[in-house]
């Protein structure tokens, strides 16, 4: 099996198909940063090394960029791309056929304007570089929040347009199945710029079927399919409707329950085009007993049949202080993904420094997550944020009974509760979003930045490494992360540094079983 990769970032996703059994046939993403990483784990190509040799990248492909040299194009802003027409530098081929197994470095809009004007790229793609089955898959994930149809007329966002220049790359280069892989978040209403009410998820999918494409609309969460992380995420798998005919002809009942509504709004959008009004599709929710059931008996059975992994699966052998043997999670992570490069030392895992009063707050968050009520919390932050200066004897009765790290770096309780006040006070923080890790369930979505989570355990208090961040993503310890560490500014505008890819990403193991899924659509 083949697959193109869009918006492929580090490569988490991209990582898993092909440990699913997909070769690569082409991957573009925009930004230099995330590109990095993506070259040295899939290509084994340096290309820190090879700028400071002065030479030329042979895997990693540049659409077009304001600089021939390789090395400001590390940390050039991908939003300044010269158009593939444009003066710039341009490393596409005269024979597209080098194009093969490549990665391209550019802006899909751009991708798409290449195609438009270049016939042959257009076929290679088509034909997976002339391979007999044609190609089997495109897959990414564009941001949809603010997509609609109606405002893409308007063209009034750029983010508009990414879902359906997407769209429009699938449409010139008829993969058998197109998948979407997008934030929960999509499928909730959003309001455009007159304050009416759209579903962009709805939107997306009506552009597919209007392109020829069944779409399956599904909402899952990476946890139920063994990863140490409650991540959910919409997920759309869209199969070309001659593809569709073929094999819906051994669909058992499960397969056929999944896509009989989506064959029947297929028809409507033939029928009434992109004014078809919202709620003539549905999508199936893998966190819901009534759908859960569908997707154990179907060939989305993977994506449901995980052990729950905990943090501390992930993580234990990590640790400063007292650390333990790597789990039986990770060895098996390492294990089935074993085919990456060898490296000879633990990458990605040094530790940021955090002053001695953000230790003390981190500690505070650790108790505030064992005691694991809301209403402790909303009041012991009341008073960090300096809205309050008494507590409630009710919290004191529930936050007296822990240790807390004091400033002389013991941990102990407090003796009375004007103490803890006099603490409180001397910790301020505007932040509300930053937690602890629970040790025993598996991490939260979002983390993506040091600041989003501090360590579970007591005698680790600091931000996660970029190697942990990677562990909790279900990333093999042989993928290495390049480019910056982290940004800050107005250089996170553009920048995608090593915190942000492994955030960005599809967990490598989510991305093996979603593989494994359509697989068996494409048998």
């Amino acid at each position: 099996m083949n697959h193109i990769e869009l918006f492929s970032g580090c490569g988490g996703l991209s990582l898993g198909l092909e440990q699913s059994g997909f070769e690569l046939t082409m991957a573009n993403e925009l930004s230099p940063m995330a590109a990095e990483s993506f070259a040295f784990n899939f290509f084994d190509e340096n290309l820190e090394k090879l700028a400071a040799e002065n030479k030329r990248a042979t895997h990693t492909l540049w659409l077009n960029s304001n600089h021939a040299e390789l090395k400001p194009r590390l940390r050039e802003n991908p939003f300044t791309f010269p158009a593939f027409d444009e003066i710039g530098t341009s490393d596409i081929p005269e024979n597209i056929s080098e194009l093969k197994g490549k990665l391209v470095v550019g802006s899909i809009v751009e991708l798409n304007r290449l195609l438009d004007a270049n016939e042959e790229l257009t076929k290679q793609l088509k034909t997976a570089f002339g391979s007999q089955r044609g190609l089997d898959l495109v897959s990414g994930g564009p941001p949809c929040q603010s997509f609609s149809m109606a405002g893409l007329r308007k063209r009034d966002c750029d983010k508009n347009t990414l879902p359906w220049e997407f769209a429009q790359f699938v449409k010139h280069t008829q993969p058998k199945i197109a998948m979407l892989e997008n934030v929960t978040g999509i499928l909730r209403a959003f309001k455009d710029e007159d304050g009416n009410s759209f579903h962009a998820w709805y939107e997306v999918a009506k552009v597919f079927a209007s392109i020829g494409y069944i779409p399956l609309c599904l909402h899952i969460n990476a946890r139920l399919a063994g990863i140490a992380q409650n991540r959910p995420r919409f997920i759309m798998i869209a199969v070309r409707f001659d593809h569709f005919n073929e094999i819906a002809r051994d669909f058992d009942t499960a397969n056929a329950d999944l896509f009989a509504p989506s064959l029947a709004f297929y028809k409507l959008v033939k029928k009434s085009g992109s004014d078809l009004p919202f709620g003539h599709l549905d999508y199936f929710d893998a966190t819901k007993p009534i759908h859960r059931s569908l997707f154990e008996k179907s060939f989305l059975a993977d994506l449901v049949n995980g052990k729950t992994v905990t943090v501390r699966d992930a993580l234990d052998d990590l640790k400063k202080n007292f650390a333990t043997e790597p789990s039986d999670f990770i060895n098996a992570l390492n294990t089935t993904f074993e085919s990456l490069p060898q490296r000879n030392a633990l990458q990605n895992h040094e530790y940021r420094n955090n002053g001695e009063i953000v230790q003390r707050r981190f500690r505070l968050y650790q108790v505030l997550q064992t005691i694991g009520e809301r209403w402790v919390t909303k009041a012991i932050f009341t008073v960090l944020k300096g809205n309050a200066l008494e507590l409630a004897d009710d919290v004191w009765a529930v936050c007296g009974k822990y240790k807390y790290l004091q400033v002389d770096g013991e941990l102990l309780p407090f003796n009375s509760k004007q103490e803890f006040i006099e603490y409180l006070r001397a910790h301020p923080t505007k932040k509300q979003t930053q937690k602890a890790l629970v040790a025993n369930a598996p991490a939260p979505a979002a983390l993506s930045i040091p600041d989003d989570a501090c360590h579970y355990d007591e005698h680790e208090l600091r931000v996660l490494t970029v190697r942990e961040m990677a562990r909790i993503q279900s990333f093999p310890d042989n993928f290495v992360f390049r480019s910056k560490i982290t940004t800050g500014g107005q250089m996170r505008k553009f920048e995608v540094p090593q915190y942000t890819q492994v955030g960005n990403a599809v967990p490598p193991l989510l991305g093996l079983k979603l593989g494994n899924c359509i697989a068996q659509l494409l048998r």
